[in-house]
């Protein structure tokens, strides 16, 4: 009766504040009082007694009112943070205050005119300790108040945090507190683990969450390639005015990192008990990736001979990123890289109960997470390399991308799985992990194979491109970067995966196909690359690549002889437009039955939800190339600036592969794009501006040029011959020139039909003296750039607004980072 109660009476509060027309008088206690003193009300009885359109009432008709009740609010956690709490009445109150301000917030945020309410100073609000001095600037603005209590409350004893005191005199000084004591989880940096006490993780998640809720003031600002200007709620927690800063950052770390689902293991336990600890460790990783976005001391820029002094200067230091950036010792990076690989790893795992075990949600961010570990933390990324340990984050990362291929609301997914494995790849020791046998199968709808991580990578890219949706045909480049990357190590390809590689070169070797759009030879470059590296580097493992390349050996001299005359040109277009839908062919593929206990990919369900995101930049803006010198280091690879012949004839685009020139397939959708009226005179390029779009604009763009872009992009005979005769073909010819009469004559002697007969020559052929001087080897590493910034940012914050629905904290705001779409 008495939650009715409280209940109907806030919701009486709430309609008296709505319907006030006159100010009512910060100190009017008994009137603000009633939104926090005697109630006891849930997060979601806040969500639902006070409805959107009547927070939008008070701020457009009495916004004073509004002003008051935010104030009080944090006036009552800022109470809150130096009192300690001692009553339960007290605990009521912040939790109270914490709920109004997390449902209010948003709307604070949506409206402009609004946003710098929180950063302006509230007469008589003191900065900690200079009162006396300098009363002029000694106010706080209500943002750092608010953010310096919350930081406070998260180390509250018999709040937050366990009491060490014990006796009548319990209650402790919050100003002399040292939080450093109070780490919430054994793990990096911290021994002791304290006991489980889910009251108190309830109370941080809550806190947690509006903390969140202050950070998300960026969903409110269009998307900017500006990556100077700072998220000043971050900026101002993670500076060196928080007091918590460390012990806080190794809290959520810890708690993320030392997280079991799975528990004790007894079947179906998570169906008979709250976990807690998960939403707490859910609002944590959302914590860590959004603090982890802003490393206020230096934002990704190039750095040129005169930034050094500028980026000091770029603003005050993100201790978050500098923390995680620092750590080093082998058994935190351990704990760390095994903590995530067993969440990574949960919802792969297979029972004999169906649904016994828990499965975690929060997988985009945890792989966030790793990501910003491996950028911020060289050492980490190392560490992750130095043992086979990565290939237990690739193999749940590989069961992703297989499983959201088919689903448009999952791009974002495909993309994060898709980087880290780009980034993976630039180092020697990911591909020489990579030939470590696959035998633990995790079920997944990819043909049956017995063979290595390599094998596994190649068959489930394979899938991705054959059988994914449209809107993936910007990842092919990166994909096939990855598999060129990686080649040079793979000591020997199973049948199957060689099978899949020549499929793919089948496939992007069709004359339609490299015909159809001005980049899409780069494609066959990098498979022929990759064939290149494992015949020079790799022979002798892989006479299953060697036969496969024997058996399809007419798509090489297709491409040898691939007509470039007018009529050809037409006659292949006029085939594509016959079957526009084929993007690339799906036949002629041997489809195996795929493994056991698998569930094929589908769409996603109607009525889901999705963020839209930024365009991706381009292959050539996400990588830049770097050469393996003989005793393994690498060298950076000079960038040749793209002749500007190109703007001279709208119908000649110089075509050069990737492997000579620094082109990606700037056309697709996926470049971020330059909004470049298509004027070719040269004096106006210095006023392209970087304009970003969201995927909905850039469809609606796309469809409205499509007539003018056809017209304005034709392939000529010119443009065929320009790339055509820097295909790195010498090789394989060579190699065919050598093996297929040879090849050819075992069977006639022997009357072979049998491959394994051949399999055993080929294994035991060589070709040493025969081939081609090995070409040096080319590594395409992961490059950051204002572009991945922008997109990071739109995923990121994606991620979050569609994770937090129970309470939805910014459903129905007037977002402006992205759009939300209805699939």
């Amino acid at each position: 009766m008495g939650t009715t109660d409280s209940k109907l009476n806030f919701r009486k509060a709430v309609i008296q504040l709505t319907t006030k027309t006159q100010p009512v008088e910060a100190t009017d206690d008994a009137f603000w009082d009633q939104f926090w003193a005697d109630t006891t009300t849930t997060v979601q009885d806040v969500f639902a007694l006070v409805p959107a359109a009547e927070i939008r009432a008070v701020r457009e008709e009495s916004p004073s009112n509004l002003a008051t009740l935010c104030y009080k609010a944090v006036e009552k956690l800022v109470q809150g943070a130096e009192s300690g709490c001692p009553i339960e009445r007290d605990k009521q109150v912040i939790l109270n205050c914490t709920r109004i301000l997390t449902r209010i917030l948003p709307y604070i945020f949506e409206d402009q005119d609004w946003r710098g309410f929180f950063w302006s100073t509230v007469p008589g609000a003191g900065r900690a300790g200079t009162d006396e001095l300098d009363d002029d600037e000694g106010a706080r603005p209500l943002a750092e108040s608010l953010l310096l209590a919350i930081a406070d409350l998260l180390f509250c004893p018999d709040f937050t945090v366990h009491s060490h005191k014990r006796g009548p005199d319990s209650v402790e000084n919050m100003q002399s507190i040292d939080s450093c004591e109070y780490i919430w989880e054994a793990g990096v940096g911290f021994a002791q683990s304290p006991p489980l006490n889910y009251i108190h993780d309830l109370n941080r998640t809550e806190l947690l969450r509006l903390l969140l809720t202050c950070f998300s003031e960026v969903m409110y600002l269009p998307p900017s390639s500006d990556n100077s200007v700072l998220n000043p709620w971050v900026t101002f927690f993670c500076s060196t005015e928080n007091r918590h800063a460390l012990p806080l950052f190794t809290s959520l770390l810890n708690v993320v990192c030392a997280y079991d689902p799975v528990g004790y293991g007894i079947p179906y336990n998570h169906l008979l008990f709250s976990d807690y600890r998960e939403q707490l460790v859910e609002q944590a990783v959302q914590i860590l990736i959004v603090t982890l976005e802003h490393d206020g001391g230096a934002s990704h820029r190039p750095a040129s001979p005169s930034s050094m002094e500028e980026q000091e200067s770029t603003g005050p230091e993100n201790l978050f990123v500098n923390y995680l950036s620092r750590i080093h010792r082998e058994e935190d990076f351990d704990f760390v890289l095994k903590g995530l690989a067993r969440l990574l790893t949960n919802p792969l795992t297979q029972t004999y109960l169906p649904n016994s075990t828990k499965k975690i949600q929060f997988h985009q961010e945890l792989l966030v997470l790793f990501w910003k570990l491996c950028d911020f933390n060289k050492k980490f990324l190392f560490f992750v390399l130095k043992s086979s340990d990565v290939l237990d984050i690739l193999v749940p990362i590989l069961f992703y991308l297989n499983d959201a291929r088919a689903d448009q609301s999952r791009v974002g997914l495909m993309h994060i799985g898709v980087f880290i494995l780009l980034l993976l790849s630039g180092e020697r020791n990911f591909g020489v992990r990579l030939n470590k046998p696959y035998s633990i199968h995790v079920p997944m709808d990819i043909p049956v194979f017995t063979g290595t991580h390599a094998d596994l990578l190649i068959v489930v890219f394979h899938k991705i491109i054959t059988t994914g949706h449209q809107r993936l045909q910007p990842l092919f480049d990166c994909l096939l970067t990855i598999v060129v990357n990686v080649s040079p190590y793979l000591k020997s390809l199973s049948m199957v995966a060689a099978n899949k590689l020549l499929h793919l070169l089948e496939a992007f070797s069709t004359s339609w196909f490299l015909f159809s759009a001005a980049q899409n030879h780069h494609l066959v470059f990098f498979l022929l690359e990759a064939f290149n590296n494992i015949i020079q580097y790799q022979f002798d493992g892989n006479c299953n690549l060697v036969y496969a390349i024997i058996r399809k050996r007419n798509v090489f001299h297709q491409l040898a002889n691939l007509p470039s005359d007018p009529a050809s040109i037409q006659k292949a277009l006029q085939r594509k437009r016959k079957t526009p839908d084929a993007a690339i062919s799906r036949t002629s593929s041997q489809e195996t039955v795929s493994m056991e206990g698998s569930h094929p990919a589908v769409p996603a369900e109607p009525g889901t939800l999705k963020a839209s995101l930024v365009a991706m930049p381009g292959i050539d803006k996400l990588t830049e190339k770097s050469q393996v010198s003989e005793d393994g280091t690498m060298v950076s690879v000079p960038k040749t600036d793209a002749p500007h012949t190109d703007h001279a004839d709208p119908n000649v685009v110089v075509g050069t592969s990737d492997t000579e020139s620094n082109s990606g397939r700037d056309n697709e959708v996926s470049a971020c794009v330059l909004v470049q009226n298509n004027v070719h005179d040269e004096s106006n390029s210095s006023k392209f501006q970087d304009v970003f779009y969201t995927e909905a604009e850039m469809e609606r763009r796309r469809l409205s040029s499509a007539s003018s872009t056809s017209t304005f992009w034709a392939p000529t005979p010119e443009w065929v011959l320009s790339w055509k005769c820097k295909l790195p073909l010498q090789t394989i010819m060579r190699l065919l020139q050598v093996l297929v009469p040879q090849v050819e004559k075992i069977c006639i002697d022997k009357g072979l039909t049998d491959e394994s007969e051949i399999l055993k020559f080929l294994q035991h052929g060589t070709l040493v003296g025969l081939l081609p001087v090995p070409h040096p080897i080319l590594i395409r590493k992961y490059q950051a750039n204002a572009g991945t910034a922008m997109w990071f940012r739109t995923y990121m914050w994606g991620v979050v607004y569609l994770r937090n629905v129970d309470p939805p904290i910014w459903y129905d705001t007037d977002v402006r980072l992205f759009e939300i779409q209805k699939m």
